[in-house]
Formats: structure tokens, sequence, C-alpha cells
């Protein structure tokens, strides 16, 4: 199975493609913006790298967010223009399922037997984006908007680790839980592989974003009147 994933919904850009559940080609870089510009160069040189045409792809799989505004509209965009003219299913994955698994996938199982994991992102005016997930990174919670506080973690998930732009400012309000400072952006390559795994949930009707607050709203002298996915 050959996949093209790419993801630029936060403060990254990344894109990756997959052959049978190996990495072939990866391009991963941390960009505050600029993600319209990057990302289809680094697609087509992440293709160029496999050696593999577009219509030989059997998906393109995404991030949906949460993440900025911006961002995620660029990676949408993206994936329904190219699964388009290459005919051929996209799969939508959350920003934060995307997060869990790379604790998952990283290659230290013993970190994470038997305990939960929370990947939070920083959604700013003291609020995150967050989710619980179960050791396999099988979500037990929804995805949801709020301020730091031990309601992000269900009373009957073990202590686990949280991962994400917002871990820290989570771990405050859940000390019995482990900061994991090495997995803060999503990343391609991660979800590439994983996405093998979640196709049966590719489809040819394009994925919608996930927002989970709606964007800001600001008119010429006045304040702004609805908190926002767009991060400053």
């Amino acid at each position: 199975m050959l996949i093209l994933a790419f993801d630029t919904a936060q403060q990254a850009c990344s894109a990756a493609i997959s052959r049978d559940g190996e990495i072939i080609s990866h391009c991963h870089k941390l960009i505050e913006r600029g993600h319209a510009e990057q990302l289809l160069p680094m697609v087509e040189a992440v293709r160029k790298s496999a050696a593999v045409a577009y219509e030989e792809l059997d998906f393109i799989a995404v991030t949906i967010g949460p993440g900025t505004f911006a961002g995620v509209r660029v990676g949408l965009a993206a994936a329904r223009a190219l699964a388009l003219v290459a005919d051929i299913p996209v799969l939508g994955i959350g920003t934060l399922e995307l997060l869990a698994q790379a604790v998952v996938r990283g290659g230290h199982p013993e970190a994470v037997a038997g305990h939960g994991i929370i990947a939070a992102i920083d959604a700013r005016r003291g609020e995150l984006y967050g989710q619980a997930f179960d050791a396999a990174g099988q979500a037990v919670a929804e995805a949801a908007a709020g301020p730091a506080s031990p309601a992000f973690a269900p009373s009957d998930l073990p202590a686990g680790v949280i991962v994400g732009t917002g871990a820290a400012l989570l771990q405050a309000a859940l000390p019995d839980w482990r900061l994991d400072s090495e997995i803060v952006q999503p990343d391609a390559a991660i979800l590439a592989l994983a996405a093998e795994d979640w196709r049966h949930r590719a489809s040819r009707r394009p994925p919608a974003p996930l927002y989970l607050r709606a964007p800001d709203a600001r008119l010429p002298g006045q304040a702004s009147i609805a908190a926002g996915l767009l991060l400053p």
C-alpha cells in the first residue's frame, strides 16, 4: 500500500510517503507561517524522492485539526486538489489523535503500557485543545477546548504521558501525569504509518475541518467578537 501524508495544522509543515508500512520519503520543517508556500513544493519533493506517481497512491492522509485556522485550510485544500487530480480517496485524521499515535509508535512502549495518553495543543488565551487516549492510542474522550484542568483526564484513565504544544500547561493541572517534551508537533511520517491501519476511514468525500472553537471575527476598531481557531 502506497500512502502520501502531510500536515500543516500547527507550527510545522511535513510530508511523507509510506509503502507497505515503511517510510520511503519524508520531510519535516518547523515554521511559524508560510505553510501555503511550503506544502506543495515539499509534497513534490518527497514524491520525486520516492519515485512514485500520484496515480500510484492508494490514498492521501491529511490532518483536519484542531490547529491554526489557516494551516488546517491549507492542508485540506491541497489534499482535495491532489485527490481529485489523481482520482484517489482522502483520509482525514485529527491532530490530537495523530499526536497520541506518536507516543504509541515512538519505540518506547514501556512508557505508556497500561497508562493513558493526553494530547494537548496550546489554543492561546489560556486555553487548550485536548483529548484523552488509552495506551493503544484509542480515544476515550471527545476532543474538547477549554482551560487547563483535571477535566481533560477521565477519572478511570491511569495517569500516563501528556504530549503536544500544550503539554506543559496541562501537566501543571495534572501533576501525576508525565510530560513528554519530545512529541510537540504532528509529523506526517507518523500519519503515513498509522494511516494504513485507518484505511477503512478513507473516503471519496473530502474531509471536513475539525473546529473546536469558532474563528476570530474582528471589525475595524472593535474587539474580537468570537473566540477562534486562528492562533496569533
